[in-house]
């Protein structure tokens, strides 16, 4: 069971962030997208590619239909039949259901979570991993009952022949194959159907889930981090290579730290820290470690980098790993295309879905992954260049005494304060020249380049003044922006001002992020100037919840 060059699937989800990660990209960076026509393409909302050559693919339509393309192995497109096709082929019984996350094995089998929490499975079945009680193959979408009626799962993964599902109560749900103890019941016995895992976590809380080949982590929410079955690796990062047949707790250097998220490669896992920190252990033979060498950890291990990364991904599908940085840098390593690279190295890319499409053996997508198109971007690309040409621009802002050019129609198109500001009776309407004081240059250059691009170019220690601004200015979309930037930059030293800063601009989800950030490092935090700095009545409802959350009890 050690690592070779077979290939499967990992899945990763945080119950505190958002499952669909949208980002605007070229579905053809997927090969088997290329085929398809401009209208198809241009329909599609999700995608999820696997096989083991990149070469199947299920997506999801506008309209909520479900079709699959692709050479159909063991009836993984689940459409009834074994007909491999390169025509977009309806899967009747999900469509309409609202799936929310697609998962899959390399036997294969895939697994499918709709709105409502129902699971649905088919495809290879030599070992149960279907959860329907029996070993026959599945050639069609059929629901999975047993033990999980009743129950909202939210997030699925699957490892090479076994399959966990989490629910939105914090239950982790396992079946299929049990030779290395993966499905963590405590035996190496095959589970024919869903069973909780309570061995050793009992009733706790887990956040998120992710497989390896045939071994599986669980974060729980205090940031604790679990792991069992097949460990020849060291996947399991618990100092030895031992199996485990029940979860055990990831110490080592991970003591006293909080773990964010968790993914899990082919035979080596990764763990990124609240403080963007990356550790990672097992396998290392293409370098899918990322630690300059192609040793195998079986401890936990600090991935050396400057940076802080946001986002980690890897696929026990294959063995390459790849990391945002907080400035938007996405970096990979391990197995790419063949080579072996041993340390993170910098890409063009935009988001780390990328490299798995371009860099990955198979080109296979690690999560479920929503696109939004960029419909008409010709025109788009041309509004975002207009931004600050003073050639086109109608206006300019003073600020700092410096100029920044724009157009009014687009300031009134897309922001209501400007609407009002551009009326013939205010002074503002006539002017060629506005100057701003309230604002810095880089948060106003911020803000208006933000209504040409609909995107945010600032760093977390400037997002504040932005997010002073989009509430100012009553934008909600910016607003979350500036939450998600500030929460990639946040640190023990200003956790309390910005927690301050969230009641004031009445941020809930930064809020309660630093909150929960504040609670995990309570000691510290209360040392630092910020929070001697915090006003009277925030300590006090500070002091409250923290209460209410259990930090006081012994």
């Amino acid at each position: 069971m050690a690592e070779s060059s077979s290939t499967s699937r990992l899945s990763f989800i945080s119950r505190h962030e958002t499952s669909a990660i949208i980002h605007m990209t070229d579905l053809s960076r997927w090969s088997i997208f290329c085929i398809l026509e401009p209208d198809v393409l241009t329909s599609i909302k999700k995608v999820c590619v696997f096989g083991s050559s990149g070469n199947e693919a299920i997506f999801l339509t506008d309209d909520d239909d479900v079709y699959a393309i692709g050479s159909n192995c063991s009836s993984c497109l689940g459409l009834g039949d074994t007909h491999s096709s390169f025509t977009p082929r309806k899967i009747e019984g999900l469509c309409k259901k609202k799936v929310v996350d697609i998962a899959f094995g390399s036997g294969p089998h895939v697994l499918a979570v709709t709105e409502n929490g129902d699971v649905f499975s088919w495809g290879h079945n030599g070992y149960c991993q279907l959860g329907n009680g029996g070993s026959n193959q599945g050639f069609q979408p059929a629901i999975v009952n047993t033990n999980l009626q009743g129950k909202k799962v939210f997030h699925v993964a699957c490892g090479s022949h076994h399959s966990m599902a989490l629910t939105h109560e914090g239950e982790i749900y396992a079946w299929g194959q049990n030779n290395c103890g993966q499905v963590g019941t405590g035996t190496t016995t095959n589970q024919p159907t869903p069973r909780k895992i309570t061995a050793v976590i009992g009733c706790r809380t887990v956040v998120a889930i992710s497989c390896g080949q045939t071994s599986s982590m669980a974060l729980m929410d205090n940031g604790e981090l679990y792991g069992w079955g097949y460990n020849g690796n060291g996947q399991l990062g618990l100092g030895n290579n031992v199996n485990q047949p029940n979860p055990c707790k990831v110490a080592g250097a991970l003591s006293g730290l909080i773990i964010s998220q968790v993914v899990s490669g082919y035979a080596h896992t990764m763990a990124l820290t609240d403080e963007g920190v990356l550790y990672s252990w097992g396998a290392n033979s293409y370098g899918q470690l990322g630690t300059s060498s192609k040793a195998n950890q079986v401890y936990p291990t600090r991935v050396e980098r400057t940076e802080r990364f946001v986002e980690i991904a890897a696929s026990h599908y294959t063995h390459i790993s790849a990391a945002m940085s907080q400035t938007g840098k996405v970096y990979m390593w391990g197995q790419c295309r063949g080579q072996s690279v041993t340390s993170p190295m910098l890409t063009r890319f935009n988001c780390v879905d990328d490299v798995f499409a371009t860099f990955s053996a198979p080109p296979i997508s690690w999560r479920t992954y929503s696109v939004e198109h960029v419909r008409g971007s010709r025109i788009a690309q041309n509004i975002c260049k207009a931004f600050d040409d003073p050639v086109t621009a109608d206006l300019k802002f003073l600020v700092e005494d410096r100029e920044i050019h724009v157009h009014k129609a687009i300031l009134k198109i897309r922001c209501e304060h400007f609407r009002s500001m551009f009326q013939s009776c205010w002074d503002e309407d006539g002017k060629d020249t506005i100057e701003i004081t309230q604002y810095p240059y880089s948060v106003y250059r911020a803000f208006l380049q933000y209504l040409y691009t609909d995107q945010v170019d600032l760093i977390p220690e400037e997002a504040i003044g932005l997010l002073d601004l989009a509430n100012a200015y009553c934008e909600p979309i910016l607003k979350n922006y500036c939450e998600q930037i500030i929460k990639q930059g946040i640190t023990v030293e200003d956790v309390a001002m910005l927690y301050a800063a969230a009641i004031k601009f009445e941020a809930k989800v930064l809020e309660e992020f630093c909150f929960r950030f504040a609670l995990n490092h309570m000691t510290a935090v209360t040392q630092t100037e910020a929070f001697t700095k915090l006003d009277e009545c925030v300590v006090k409802e500070f002091i409250r919840k923290a209460a209410l959350a259990g930090a006081f009890k012994y």
